[in-house]
Order: C-alpha cells, then sequence, then structure tokens
C-alpha cells in the first residue's frame, strides 16, 4: 500500500508506544510523528501551535492529520483557530475530556469543539471506550461534519485493546488519500 498523501500522525495524551498502530504506520510508511513538547500534561494552546508549524513546513492541501484520543481534540482546536483547508483527517477514539473519566493534568482541552471541520474527516469509536460514549463521540462526528463509524467492542482503539497494525484502519486512511 502507498500513500500519494503527506500523512502527519498525532498521538494522544502520553504519546504512542512503539507496539501502538500510529508507531507501526510511522515506520512501515515513512509517515511524519508530530512530536509535541509535552505529552503527559499538554496544553491545547501549545499542541496546536506545534501542530500549526508541522503543518505549514507542507503543502495542506496534500497533508491528511491521524489523530488519536487527545489529538482528535487537539486538531477540532486547531481547525477552529486557523481555519486551514487540509486534505483531511482521520480522528481515531475521540477522548471526551469534559466526562468524568478524562484523566487531570491537561489543560485548555474543554469544552471539546463543536465546530464543523473545514476538510474530510472520518471518525472512529467503539462501543466500549471508557474515554467517551457512543453518543458523544456521534455528537462530535455529526458536529464535526466527519463521516462516523462505530467499530464495535474496540475500547479504546491502542495496543491495550488489541490494536497493533490495524489494517481496517489503513484501508479508511486510503479513503481519504484519494
Amino acid at each position: 500500500m502507498t500513500f500519494k498523501s503527506t500523512i502527519l500522525v498525532h498521538p494522544g495524551l502520553g504519546n504512542s508506544g512503539p507496539e501502538h498502530w500510529q508507531s507501526r504506520w510511522e515506520k512501515q510508511f515513512n509517515f511524519t510523528r508530530i512530536e509535541q513538547h509535552d505529552w503527559e500534561t499538554p496544553i491545547c494552546n501549545d499542541w496546536i501551535s506545534l501542530l500549526n508549524d508541522y503543518l505549514h513546513q507542507h503543502n495542506p492541501a496534500n497533508v491528511i492529520l491521524v489523530g488519536h484520543s487527545l489529538a482528535c481534540t487537539a486538531i477540532a482546536y486547531w481547525a477552529q483557530k486557523y481555519n486551514v483547508a487540509i486534505k483531511g483527517a482521520l480522528l481515531v477514539a475521540p477522548s471526551d475530556t469534559e466526562a468524568d473519566t478524562y484523566p487531570p493534568g491537561t489543560t485548555g482541552f474543554t469544552p471539546v469543539p463543536l465546530i464543523k471541520l473545514p476538510f474530510k474527516s472520518i471518525v472512529l469509536s467503539s462501543n466500549n471506550d471508557y474515554y467517551v460514549t457512543l453518543q458523544r463521540a456521534q455528537l462530535f462526528a455529526d458536529s464535526w461534519g466527519s463521516e462516523f463509524i462505530n467499530i464495535g467492542d474496540a475500547g479504546h482503539i491502542n495496543v491495550g485493546s488489541g490494536y497493533g497494525d490495524w489494517p481496517q484502519g489503513l484501508e479508511l486512511l486510503k479513503q481519504l488519500d484519494n
């Protein structure tokens, strides 16, 4: 499988370890990881500013963002602030930063922006994600103008849920690449 777009991978809180599907994809396809300065106690404005810096090293019209968890919220905040039309975004397991189950330590990621994104996007969620209810994930997708896909009982769609290589996710990414 080959990609014609520039793929920027953005992990969520705590970063993505070597066995996470984002890390595997990055290595396998030479995608670029957005390396935040603080993965453990992030500040939203810092994250979106750095995301914008990475994005503008490329032609935005050819960039696809691949966000996981907190990165989905960061991408929504980035879109709200900068309104840049990129090629698209794959937004996987968006966390609900307003929920009681969300871990403490982040700054500025609430409320979750409920704005239409200025680019094509796909939101993937599961029935049993500890960090977001299916109803909230659907609300985010609807608000963002995203296609919504419920992939069933998949937890947080990470290594702990059994997602390593995750070929189905790559197929969805390929849809955005066309």
